[in-house]
């Protein structure tokens, strides 16, 4: 069972940046298409970005060159580096991992990024 918990949520003024970070508890991870999603009150919860087990990368149009997703094998972790915040980007952020072989997937609770104007 891989269980994924997520940290580096916080406050922060809009042009901000935070770093989030999603540790996978197992070495399957290695194997994992690894993302990022948010879903903000009232909405639906949407893909941010992807990274591939091979390194490969994903946006959602409205992080394209702000936002930076990469991933760590050795340390089964995953990061989103996020750059020149907007209040639109307040949102609850998941980390998520689909194991390829299995076609399967597993979802952190959740970090909350409040972006303020």
């Amino acid at each position: 069972q891989v269980q994924l918990v997520e940290s580096g949520g916080g406050l922060v003024q809009a042009g901000g940046s935070l770093r989030l970070s999603c540790a996978a508890s197992t070495s399957i991870f290695s194997f994992s298409v690894m993302g990022w999603y948010r879903q903000a009150p009232g909405k639906q919860r949407e893909l941010v970005a992807t990274i591939m087990s091979g390194g490969r990368t994903n946006y959602e149009d409205s992080v394209k060159g702000r936002f930076t997703i990469s991933r760590d094998n050795a340390k089964r972790t995953v990061y989103l580096q996020m750059n020149s915040l907007k209040p639109e980007d307040t949102a609850v952020y998941h980390c998520n991992a689909q194991v390829v072989a299995m076609g399967i997937e597993y979802w952190g609770q959740g970090t909350q990024v409040t972006v303020s104007s």
